[in-house]
């Protein structure tokens, strides 16, 4: 999956970007306060996609 993909998703559902880190960017769910680290890779596989939307307690992409 493209990273502007899920981060298009995260924005979707009330996420923003906390901070840039070295190799990531933190992405805040403000609902909940559950932070979670995004590589900054064009390219992010699916598994790593879930479990970001896990950690955030969104659904995953794809799925309505």
């Amino acid at each position: 999956m493209k990273r502007e993909a899920l981060l298009k998703h995260l924005r979707r559902h009330g996420c923003y970007l906390k901070r840039e880190g070295g190799a990531h960017s933190l992405w805040i769910n403000p609902q909940n306060g559950k932070v979670e680290a995004i590589p900054r890779h064009t390219e992010i596989s699916n598994r790593l996609a879930d479990k970001i939307c896990d950690g955030l307690n969104l659904p995953r992409v794809g799925s309505r």
